[in-house]
């Protein structure tokens, strides 16, 4: 675990990148964002978290860091010790915690339950939707009190790290550790605000965001080949195809919106079945 502290006195705030192996878009931002050398108007920690999966390529060593709080000590598990440093670090933070997928190229947050935190922090990132995990937080850091997750874009693609770094820019400043961030019109940082050339990034204005709420897994067969009809937060229609195991196509039994919906994202299931339940700005 890698450990950046920004600004002077104890951090109330915290970023955390890579807690998958295979999701390197969190450490690449948070290191382009201290190369840079912000000036901070809060502490701010941030975290490379799973170092060793993340050299390794793989998603943990041996068990989903994001399944294991709030850890052991003295576990033989790797991710099992990790989660409770790294949960002793984020502890009295705002925490904002960065993954990837592959199930949907845009951003959009996660949060255990949809707080006074949550509504506070979310309309002014970059993303369009939010979901609530209800009852299925269990193991993950955002089990954890004040803390927002988000999915930046596809695994291990340039945009997803992309997102990351503006998505972390975008928390800061809504958290107050920054001011209201800036980009020149060939991107390079400048006086223009940064709303003028990435109108989806800017934080100066609210952003409604349709916040979805996760019903119940979607359970796949074990198949040589699966495929996803559906598209993320589009509603599936009672009777309609929405995946695909090897010769078996499956069929809503009633209407639903796909979360995290794809082919071979999870090895036991597709993804989940929420529900939209209206909107925060």
């Amino acid at each position: 675990m890698r450990i950046y502290e920004l600004g002077d006195g104890t951090p109330e705030v915290s970023v955390v990148g890579s807690i998958h192996g295979d999701e390197p878009c969190g450490a690449r931002a948070i290191e382009r964002f201290v190369a840079e050398e912000p000036d901070v108007e809060r502490p701010v920690k941030l975290i490379i978290a799973n170092e060793e999966a993340l050299e390794a390529d793989v998603r943990y060593l041996d068990e989903d860091l994001n399944r294991a709080f709030p850890g052991d000590p003295h576990a033989d598990s790797h991710e099992r010790r990790l989660a409770h440093d790294l949960g002793r670090e984020v502890r009295e933070t705002t925490a904002f915690s960065i993954h990837s997928t592959q199930s949907f190229a845009e951003p959009f947050a996660i949060v255990d339950t949809v707080d006074a935190i949550a509504r506070s922090i979310c309309p002014h990132l970059p993303v369009d939707f939010l979901v609530e995990t209800n009852n299925f937080a269990e193991g993950r850091l955002i089990e954890h009190a004040h803390t927002i997750e988000v999915e930046a874009g596809l695994q291990k693609s340039d945009e997803a790290a992309d997102n990351a770094y503006w998505l972390i820019r975008a928390f800061l400043t809504a958290t107050n550790v920054l001011p209201a961030p800036t980009v020149a019109s060939d991107g390079s940082g400048g006086e223009e605000p940064m709303s003028a050339d990435r109108p989806n990034l800017g934080v100066q204005e609210d952003n409604s965001l349709d916040v979805f709420r996760l019903l119940e897994k979607i359970p796949k067969p074990e198949a040589e080949e699966y495929e996803v009809f559906a598209t993320n937060f589009q509603e599936v229609s009672e009777g309609e195809k929405f995946a695909r195991a090897d010769d078996e196509t499956f069929v809503a039994d009633q209407s639903f919106y796909p979360i995290l919906l794809s082919a071979y994202g999870y090895a036991d299931i597709f993804g989940y079945a929420g529900d939209n339940i209206g909107q925060i700005s």
